[in-house]
């Protein structure tokens, strides 16, 4: 009874010290003048996403709220602070010029238990510099040529594919294209990265497919526990506290184990990501990659580009089905660029296809399937041509999908007009006024691949297919919001005709 006294006592006291700082915590934004909306205990500017919201529309409203009043905003992501950036030129500070005193994205990751997490997009500090520059090599257009042939081969299968499917299925009710598409980036990636045929297209079921999948719904944990993670980084590594889940970690890491084991072994030479990863593994010292290393960075590449691409790949055909004449536009450039080609698409083809890189360009625009950028402060940053500092450790957040649908950088952002990105254009906007990979040293590296893929993917159905909207898919389109990326809600549903 004694010790339930004390604990209870010691509660008690605890109680007004814990509201002291909550309550100080909350005020941090309001002390120091800086603009904001008020947070609401526990869930911060949060709340409401992934219920009824999209993770990108808080950013949206205050971004709308405050752009006119100062640089940046304050936010907090649940308990955490951060601040939402306002101004072009103060954006370019962070990811450019100033890059040295925001290089970290601040993400959670625990290499000793969890292998596959230390790779590129989490990695901070001379971890992140150091497979940045062995990397960097591996991403140049010349090796994107090496692996050009290998894509078109599963765009190939994929045409095949889907001229059956449309033979033995009615499409009244229309085709899932996120779904489709999702497969044929599986298989790009898994043939690339892991130098596997997934045969997903064939067998949507297939163990790589479902395993993909549940690596971007899935985690280890819930959500208190994510949250706890973010929040103290260094006590959740000592308790071995994870991000992936165990199934998706062992299966991901067991492919790539037997991938290097029998290359090496059989001395198996191919055109994709993995040799290209090998050939670092054969370096001296601080230069070679170890196995986990090799299967964090395989894992990534194909998180990034299954799901980004395929989804890119099916907000275009829906705007194409929506809006007719630009999909025809497109469909007569890339028929005429194949013609030019004795019809086969090659690397040197797919640069002419001028029309399609501009509606590709204008998607990424208005589908920001990453809605936004974080990046963390590594010291105190006095904010140019303001009295307004950004604190060591707070986090940085670049809101990509509220700068593309700013209607004073894009006249009618809900409108989808390709030629946005005539060259004229262009030259007229901020250069932060468009930023799908990011930019800077930190930007994306697997751009140039992420292009290459959802190019090809797209000029192959385009030259077989014609596409129009099946009554399922709603206009304008509803996202789901608990999805972390931008995704449909229902899928996107397109009626499917072949050409003769």
């Amino acid at each position: 009874m004694a010790v339930l006294q004390i604990f209870c006592y010691v509660l008690l006291a605890l109680l007004p010290i814990a509201y002291y700082f909550l309550r100080r915590h909350s005020n941090y934004f309001a002390v120091r003048n800086i603009p904001h909306i008020k947070p609401v205990l526990f869930y911060g500017n949060m709340r409401d996403v992934s219920n009824n919201q999209h993770l990108k529309d808080p950013f949206l409203d205050l971004y709308k709220k405050f752009k006119a009043e100062a640089p940046f905003a304050g936010f907090y992501l649940s308990m955490r602070k951060a601040v939402v950036l306002l101004d072009l030129d103060l954006i370019k500070n962070v990811l450019i010029t100033d890059f040295h005193e925001f290089s970290h994205r601040g993400n959670y990751y625990n290499v000793k238990d969890d292998p596959l997490s230390g790779h590129l997009f989490n990695l901070d500090g001379p971890k992140w510099k150091q497979m940045r520059s062995k990397l960097t090599p591996t991403f140049t257009s010349g090796k994107m040529k090496f692996m050009f042939g290998t894509v078109v081969d599963v765009g190939q299968t994929f045409v095949k594919v889907l001229k059956e499917i449309l033979e033995k299925e009615s499409s009244q009710n229309g085709l899932e294209m996120g779904e489709l598409l999702g497969c044929f980036t599986t298989d790009v990636i898994g043939s690339c990265a892991f130098g596997l045929d997934c045969n997903s297209l064939k067998d949507p079921e297939t163990q790589f497919r479902l395993m993909g999948k549940k690596a971007f719904s899935k985690r280890r944990h819930g959500r208190l526990v994510v949250l706890f993670m973010q929040a103290f980084p260094n006590i959740s590594r000592r308790l071995g506290l994870c991000m992936t889940s165990k199934d998706v970690s062992d299966f991901f890491y067991k492919v790539v184990k037997e991938t290097v084991e029998y290359r090496e072994k059989e001395q198996v030479q191919r055109n994709d990501f993995m040799n290209l990863l090998l050939e670092l593994r054969k370096g001296d010292g601080l230069e070679s990659l170890s196995l986990e290393e090799i299967a964090a960075q395989s894992f990534v590449f194909f998180l990034a580009g299954f799901e980004t691409s395929a989804s890119t790949m099916a907000f275009a055909l829906y705007e194409l089905a929506i809006n007719q004449q630009i999909q025809e536009q497109s469909r007569q450039e890339v028929r005429k660029v194949l013609e030019k080609y004795n019809n086969s698409l090659t690397y040197e083809s797919l640069k002419e296809l001028n029309y399609l890189q501009k509606v590709l360009n204008e998607t990424m625009r208005k589908y920001s399937v990453a809605s936004i950028l974080i990046r963390k402060a590594l010291n105190d940053y006095q904010v140019p041509g303001s009295k307004f500092i950004i604190e060591k450790g707070t986090l940085v957040i670049i809101p990509v999908d509220a700068i593309h649908h700013d209607p004073d950088i894009y006249p009618n952002p809900e409108e989808f007009q390709p030629e946005r990105f005539n060259a004229d254009q262009v030259n007229n906007r901020h250069g932060m006024s468009w930023l799908p990979f990011g930019d800077g040293p930190r930007n994306c590296i697997g751009l140039r691949f992420g292009k290459l893929q959802t190019m090809i993917g797209l000029a192959l159905l385009l030259n077989n297919f014609y596409f129009t909207l099946n009554p399922r898919t709603p206009v304008p389109m509803i996202f789901n919001p608990k999805s972390f990326v931008l995704a449909p809600k229902g899928g996107i549903h397109l009626n499917i005709e072949k050409i003769q």
